[in-house]
Formats: structure tokens, sequence, C-alpha cells
């Protein structure tokens, strides 16, 4: 009986078939349809020799929709996106200010989001105060957020429907930490006479994130020494106006002092009693309006020349003018 001898083989084609028990990758179809126009199969009219250099290349095919690094790819997409779309925070930005979100989580965010909303935040605000401050994106809500909240609200006793408008007003208080840097400001605020009806508000709450020995001490110092008065004549009228602790020495009070000084040859009794003059803009409403009344012979309280509006104080000057020519 004749023996039927095997069909012939190319050498490259045993080659590789030699090889499918260490190297399964090689024979997916799916890396076909990433590679059109490479194949899988050395050319039979290539030497044998060729076949494992082809072979040794194929684990860099690592591109596969189900890989890992794929996978990670989309997780990563889809967390930039969410920023985004839904928060419209630059996502830029928190990667740069942030290098720890490049490997966060899409629900570090979401719990971070859901935090600030069950304070009442809606999500626009949550998407401005992510965007100015994007190290809050991988911040823990229950170490770092929570007990903000709980010191506002039990500590300073702001009440709960104004911790939202606290922290929309003052965002910097998520980034502060409460035993450095918050209770430390509150406990020298409660000493100075922020008690009582002149308790922190949410209206105030954003003095708790000045420093005590390089903010606010040295701007109640350049007080007192520019204008002459006591400590306590200072306390007094930072208690009347809480935004003179908010105000730059070099941008706002030296130069608003010098005015009220040479130009307007106040006197000092005044500031104590209208200390509200250095949260006016000197450009805008109190170099304007001081012209004006010098142009036209006349002087009023500071009160009187600035808490009105545009509007109401060309109409008392008007009519005090008309007044002045019918005495004539």
């Amino acid at each position: 009986m004749e023996t039927m001898k095997p069909w012939p083989s190319s050498p490259a084609i045993t080659r590789i078939h030699a090889t499918t028990t260490t190297n399964t990758m090689i024979l997916r179809p799916s890396q076909s349809l990433l590679f059109p126009q490479a194949s899988l199969l050395p050319s039979p009219k290539l030497p044998t020799k060729k076949a494992p250099n082809a072979i040794a290349r194929k684990p860099q095919l690592s591109e596969h929709p189900n890989t890992p690094t794929s996978d990670s790819g989309l997780l990563f997409r889809e967390k930039i996106l969410y920023l985004e779309n839904h928060l419209n925070v630059d996502s830029h930005k928190a990667l740069t200010l942030n290098p720890h979100f490049r490997s966060a989580p899409l629900s570090t965010v979401k719990s971070v989001e859901l935090c600030l909303s069950s304070m009442g935040i809606e999500r626009s605000a949550i998407g401005r105060i992510l965007d100015m401050h994007p190290k809050l994106l991988t911040s823990d809500p229950d170490l770092d957020l929570y007990p903000v909240f709980d010191f506002l609200l039990n500590e300073v006793g702001i009440p709960f429907p104004d911790i939202r408008k606290s922290i929309i007003r003052c965002p910097r208080l998520l980034v502060c930490s409460v035993d450095a840097q918050l209770r430390r400001t509150f406990d020298f605020l409660t000493n100075l006479g922020f008690v009582g009806r002149n308790s922190i508000t949410c209206h105030t709450a954003l003095l708790l994130v000045s420093n005590v020995e390089g903010t606010l001490l040295p701007k109640m110092e350049y007080l007192q020494q520019s204008l002459g008065l006591s400590y306590e004549e200072v306390v007094t009228m930072v208690l009347r106006s809480p935004g003179l602790l908010t105000l730059s020495v070099e941008n706002n009070l030296v130069p608003k002092v010098d005015y009220f000084l040479t130009e307007m040859k106040g006197e000092v009794a005044e500031l104590k009693r209208f200390p509200q003059y250095f949260s006016f803009s000197l450009e805008r409403k109190i170099k304007p309006r001081h012209r004006l009344l010098v142009e036209h012979g006349l002087s009023v309280p500071l009160s009187r020349m600035l808490k009105i509006s545009d509007g109401e104080f060309n109409a008392r000057l008007l009519e005090t003018r008309l007044r002045m020519v019918e005495d004539r």
C-alpha cells in the first residue's frame, strides 16, 4: 500500500506555525484592521531568517482598543470633557496648576462637586470655584472641605444658608487650613472686637484668609502712623468698616490718605467718623466729585459727597447752585 506524503509547505509558513505556541498575538485578526497595509505573515520571497525579526516586532502593537493604555486614555479624555463641558473649567489651566489632576480618577472630581453641591452651591458657581482653585479638583472632601464648612458653621457661627454665600464671595476659604490659617485669624479678629453685632458674617468671612502678621497688622499700623491715631481709634475704624483690612496699603490706603490730607485738606476726625471713604474709588469717584465741589466753591461732609449715586450727586449740586443764585 502506497503511503501518502504530506503536502509540501513553504519554510516561512512552517516557521510561523512553529512559533505560534510562544507568540499567539501575531495571528489575531484585529491587528490587521489596525494596520491594514502590514501583513502578519512574512512574504515567501523573503529569506526564512527574516521571520524571527518580524515576530520580535509584534509585541510593539499595543494600541488595541482593549489594552490598559487605551483604556486609560479614554478615561482621561472622559475626565477632560467632563471638566470642560459639564463644569466649564479650563482643563489646560487645571493640569498646569495641579499636576496631580492628570492621574486622579473622574470619581474624585465628582465627589468634590457633590460636596460643594451639598452646601447649596449651584453648578455654575462650582465651575468658577474649581477654575479659580484647580487644587480643589484632587482634594478629599472629608479631610479638606467638610472641616472648613464645619468651622464656619460651628465656630464662626455663620448660619447654614449663608455658608454658600461665604464660599462664593471668597472661594479661597476652601484651600486654607483650618488649624494653620482660619482659626488663628478668627481668634485675632475676635480679640479685636469682631463679636456680637460686629461678628464675622458671610460678608466679612473673607477676612479669615488674611495672614495676621503679614497682612492685617501692617494695615492697622499704617493707619496709625499716617493719620496719627491710637491703636484703639484704628480698631474702631476697622469695626465700622471691615473692608479697610482687605485693601492694599501701597495701591489703596497710601494714595487715598495722601489725597485726603494734601488736596482735600481734610480733617482726620472726619476719617474717623467715615472710614468708608477708603472703600470708594479714588479716580472714579473721590477726585471727580471733590473737584466739582471745589469748582463751585462748595464743601460737604465725606458721607454726603460719596454715599449717594452719581445722579443724585449731580442733582444736589445743581440744586445747591440754583439756591446760591437765588440768594444773591
